[in-house]
């Protein structure tokens, strides 16, 4: 039986744009809200997951009536209105400042724009006003990247990739994706808040379910029954589907986008 339904938002819930009534083609589509009421109907909890900050992801739970929720990568886990940080010993606090301030004290993000020089750069206006992670757009190789912190002192960070940025494209011509980066500290990720989430609740793997777009939401695939891939995922990155295999409980969704997050919850619904 489905109990709860984790969901990304960029690229997953959220149409073109960020819209939750826009499909794949632009044009008015209810297949995100219509997937929302299934899982209404069905008495199945929706959570979303997201690299947003936290009062961008706070604004759109509130707006679909959802009582949790994780942001920026999995750092954060906002249960029933109470804050979990996730991200081992990097924490808030008076004396050092937020944990966006102690990152980039640490000089690793001004250690990777050094290194990858017109190939990385802050995903701007995004990337501004947030707690935790860095916000980065560009297209990288983030083993070389790890193994740069790694050698600077900062194996306590790690580089996550979430997902193609189609609307910055032109900006990187020799590029063949744009895709976005967070900067988090390493005890952070996504499939930890969800893994948090489901434990806090007592649901089993086999109750949930978790539709994404990046290879980040990929290791949601951890925790829950069955992960959906959106469709758009492997369309605008088609090396993404190298990161398949050995996965048996991810499936790749006919439709993208909201259609998609329809497609998963209708598709499990119906399974029993």
């Amino acid at each position: 039986m489905l109990r709860c339904l984790y969901v990304d938002l960029d690229g997953t819930l959220l149409g073109p744009g960020g819209s939750l009534l826009r499909g794949a083609d632009g044009r008015f589509s209810l297949d995100g809200v219509r997937a929302l009421q299934a899982c209404d109907r069905a008495g199945v909890e929706v959570v979303l997951y997201s690299g947003r900050r936290q009062q961008s992801v706070f604004e759109d739970a509130r707006l679909i009536g959802a009582r949790s929720y994780i942001f920026e990568m999995g750092c954060g886990l906002v249960l029933d209105g109470e804050l979990e940080w996730l991200t081992g010993e990097l924490i808030p606090s008076e004396e050092r400042g937020t944990i966006y301030q102690q990152i980039e004290a640490s000089g690793a993000p001004a250690l990777l724009l050094e290194r990858f020089a017109g190939r990385l750069e802050y995903h701007t206006p995004w990337s501004l006003g947030r707690d935790v992670s860095h916000l980065f757009r560009g297209h990288v190789d983030l083993a070389e990247a790890h193994a740069l912190l790694e050698r600077h002192g900062h194996a306590d960070l790690r580089l996550v990739d979430n997902g193609v940025v189609v609307e910055h494209s032109g900006r990187y011509p020799e590029l063949p994706v744009v895709h976005a980066y967070h900067l988090i500290p390493a005890a952070a990720s996504k499939v930890r808040a969800v893994a948090a989430h489901m434990q806090s609740r007592g649901y089993g793997r086999d109750e949930c379910i978790a539709a994404g777009d990046s290879r980040e939401d990929l290791g949601v695939a951890e925790a829950v029954g069955c992960f959906w891939l959106c469709a758009n995922a492997l369309e605008r990155d088609p090396e993404l589907a190298a990161e398949l295999r050995d996965r048996p409980r991810v499936r790749v969704a006919e439709g993208a986008y909201g259609a998609a997050v329809y497609e998963a919850v209708v598709t499990t619904l119906a399974a029993g």
